[in-house]
């Protein structure tokens, strides 16, 4: 190989690293692209027949919890809205404090941005509900994070605000599914949901 061809080879190479490497600190949609942080997007579950899409879910009355419906064929789009935005970036970072709203009006009359709830006395799981944190957790429970799993194109949502406030102690939790009175609502501390984001 000539001198020429192997430098060619080379720079190619730390090219397509430098690309693949930008990339993967990103949030992947199901068509390769980056989610943007100014889309709307629907979050299906990564495994097929485990509970159909997201949406608002009554569990006793207000506020909706966020949970999966088997029968609503879309659910409904959220927008993700990051903690530390970048004008000069639209994408969505793996890893990084943000909001997540349903593109969706409730009869409740509030926010439909997902938040941590208390610890359920019977479950001992932390459901994920909408609105503004009252205090609940500090201020702090409207912020989540996704994170990659190791398949490419799939990822968990956590909850672990450590980007909104550095100092603090969290009880991290990743998000899961709840069986309940033929319910399914999403929680925090049980087995991960792995989901995948698709453009509305």
């Amino acid at each position: 190989m000539s001198t020429i061809s192997f430098t060619i080879f080379i720079l190619a190479n730390v090219w397509l690293l430098v690309v693949t490497t930008s990339i993967a600190q990103f949030v992947i949609d199901t068509s390769g692209e980056p989610v943007e942080n100014d889309e709307d997007y629907f979050i299906r579950p990564a495994i097929t027949g485990n509970g159909g899409s997201l949406t608002l879910v009554t569990r006793n009355s207000c506020p909706f919890n966020v949970g999966l419906d088997p029968d609503a064929p879309q659910g409904f789009a959220v927008l993700l809205s990051p903690f530390v935005s970048n004008r000069e970036e639209d994408e969505v970072r793996l890893g990084r404090d943000l909001r997540v709203i349903f593109q969706a009006g409730t009869s409740c009359g509030q926010s439909t941005e997902w938040r941590l709830g208390e610890r359920d006395a019977t479950t001992g799981r932390r459901f994920i509900i909408t609105g503004r944190d009252d205090s609940t957790v500090g201020s702090y429970g409207n912020f989540f994070r996704i994170v990659q799993t190791p398949s490419r194109g799939i990822f968990n949502i956590q909850w672990c605000p450590t980007e909104v406030c550095p100092s603090c102690k969290f009880e991290c939790g990743t998000v899961g599914i709840v069986r309940e009175n033929g319910k399914i609502l999403l929680a925090l501390d049980g087995s991960a949901l792995p989901v995948a984001f698709q453009k509305e």
